[in-house]
């Protein structure tokens, strides 16, 4: 189950952009071998508060495009089908049967400037922040180089998937 919370008034969001975004989070979750019913929230807010959230969580006082906050842990360097594919979760994992994947909270403000920026769509801008997050649900990261060319060859798999492209 995805559930989209839109919580700022800054930005129109759209059946259409709620339909895309759910499309390419559950067909993310498939090419990532995720086989059991999961839960993941969108959050949507503003730059103001994305900022207040960033700076409480990860003590950086400034805006941000997307958070995300991953309810499983990863060994360093692996992802959701080299640890979890096949295992047996706790009923501490799970809400109603379905596995909490975590939480994506995106500004939709700063996600509009950043597709102005980089000269693409609002929707190419929306659609990749939210994979990237989806990704790090997943324990996918970019910390280090080769981490980093692994996870935005997947990003770019999965939006080319929808034709979504720069």
């Amino acid at each position: 189950m995805i559930y989209i919370d839109d919580r700022q008034e800054k930005i129109k969001v759209t059946d259409e952009m709620v339909g895309t975004i759910e499309d390419i989070i559950n067909y993310a979750l498939k090419e990532e071998e995720v086989d059991v019913p999961t839960e993941i929230s969108v959050i949507f807010i503003d730059n103001e508060k994305i900022k207040m959230i960033n700076k409480e969580q990860r003590n950086i006082n400034k805006v941000t495009d997307v958070l995300s906050f991953p309810m499983l842990d990863y060994p360093e360097g692996k992802v959701y089908k080299e640890v979890y594919k096949d295992y047996d979760f706790m009923e501490a994992d799970m809400d109603n049967g379905e596995l909490v994947l975590g939480d994506i909270v995106l500004s939709l403000e700063k996600a509009e400037e950043q597709s102005k920026e980089y000269e693409h769509s609002f929707i190419r801008e929306v659609c990749y922040l939210t994979i990237h997050s989806v990704l790090h649900l997943l324990g996918y990261d970019h910390m280090i180089d080769q981490d980093k060319i692994k996870m935005r060859k997947r990003e770019e798999m999965i939006l080319d998937k929808f034709n979504i492209r720069r």
